[in-house]
């Protein structure tokens, strides 16, 4: 029996709909290109009519899919793209890239769920608790939600240069990173059988692509049942809601104990504190000077308005760092999609549960490189579990092995 004569026709039905809506067609010019009257059309989204396959194959050509995405089994029926379009800043100029990163993230998304099912692996989730905005006092609340989420994943009070992975291995997010519009800065959006995902912008440096990603797990903190779209530059008021995904991205990434303690190393030793300092520190901390200079003002460890003048004075931050021989601390993972999606993929393949040919569509690669990715892979074989996570333990250095007299 074929995928087309396994869908039930309500659940076409609802995914012709779905993808409708994400390609931003009406029902009238969808029944047009079918030629068809708009009533029968809309029984075949009820699922009261059947679509025929050549019907099908009409469809998935008009919404720009692939027929299988129309009648794959066991897909969750999702709302995460038409989500995320409504969200979308209407006066942005480069829309056909910001719905084609909408759309790759979906797909990243839908696919990474139906590897787990291919393995049979449970999904990994050690999501925190929402939390409250209030109304008032919203730094020092973003401080305190800050620390605690750094005491539960047990970060210390350090830079956390591995915060792609941190955020995938020890939470269960789901992270992706495509090129896309210049003033995208991220996508988020969080649906029960997909999880929470995020969308990093590829094209940004790595620096700014961790602040994103920090101001993004800020929104799943706050509001992770409603989607939305960052952008580099926001106009008119700025909703509490960004306020605090950006006070929480600042406070995550420089924590004030830790900070406090690197800034007074530097003060107690020669009682000054400079530009180049502050070009260490944030080099240290893996974040723009500009993030840094504005922290350090915040904490009223520097003066109130020193990055303004800074930048009036026309510094230019890469060409300190530069001067100063700074080696980028900041370490990421570069590819479009979780290590873990990799690893279940390579599972699938090594079972035999897909062919050559599908395991490299899911890596989004020629098969050239999806055999070389299979060798890596194999490589760290036992490391990885039966779900597709990492099963390697850092042996404490501080762990005793004192046997005694």
């Amino acid at each position: 029996m074929s995928e087309f004569e396994k869908i039930a026709p309500q659940v076409l039905g609802k995914r012709i709909s779905e993808f409708r809506r994400a390609s931003g067609q009406t029902q009238e010019e969808t029944a047009k290109h079918l030629e068809m009257s708009r009533p029968t059309y809309i029984a075949i989204e009820k699922g009261t009519r059947r679509a025929t396959q050549g019907e099908v194959v009409k469809l998935a050509a008009f919404f720009g899919r692939s027929v299988h995405e129309l009648v794959r089994p066991d897909m969750p029926n999702v709302e995460l793209e038409p989500h995320l379009r409504a969200a979308l800043d209407r006066n942005l100029d480069e829309s056909d890239e910001v719905f084609a990163a909408i759309h790759q993230l979906h797909e990243f998304a839908v696919d990474y769920c139906e590897l787990e099912k291919i393995v049979g692996a449970k999904p990994f989730q050690n999501y925190p608790q929402e939390v409250k905005v209030p109304g008032s006092r919203l730094s020092e609340f973003a401080e305190d939600v800050a620390a605690r989420e750094r005491s539960r994943l047990h970060l210390g009070d350090g830079p956390v240069l591995e915060l792609r992975q941190v955020l995938e291995n020890n939470v269960g997010v789901r992270i992706f990173s495509v090129p896309t519009a210049s003033g995208i800065a991220g996508m988020y959006a969080f649906v029960p059988d997909l999880g929470y995902c995020i969308l990093l912008n590829a094209k940004h440096p790595i620096a700014r692509q961790r602040w994103t990603l920090a101001h993004e797990y800020g929104h799943f903190l706050a509001d992770r049942h409603k989607p939305g779209v960052d952008y580099t530059h926001s106009s008119g008021r700025v909703p509490s809601g960004e306020r605090f995904a950006d006070a929480f991205a600042m406070c995550f990434l420089m924590p004030a104990t830790g900070l406090r303690r690197q800034y007074f190393d530097v003060t107690n030793r020669r009682d000054d504190f400079q530009v180049a300092d502050l070009c260490g520190l944030a080099n240290y901390y893996a974040v723009s000077v500009q993030a840094m200079t504005l922290r350090l003002e915040s904490l009223s460890l520097i003066r109130k308005g020193t990055w303004d003048l800074l930048s009036e004075q026309g510094f230019k931050p890469e060409r300190a760092r530069q001067s100063l021989a700074l080696v980028p601390r900041e370490t990421t993972n570069s590819e479009p999609y979780p290590a873990r999606y990799k690893i279940l993929a390579v599972l699938a393949y090594r079972d035999e549960k897909l062919s050559e040919g599908e395991l490299a569509k899911f890596l989004r690669t020629d098969r050239v490189s999806a055999r070389k990715i299979v060798l890596e892979c194999r490589e760290r074989s036992d490391d990885i579990d039966s779900d597709g996570n990492d099963t390697v333990f850092d042996v404490p250095l501080e762990l005793s092995i004192f046997s005694g007299p």
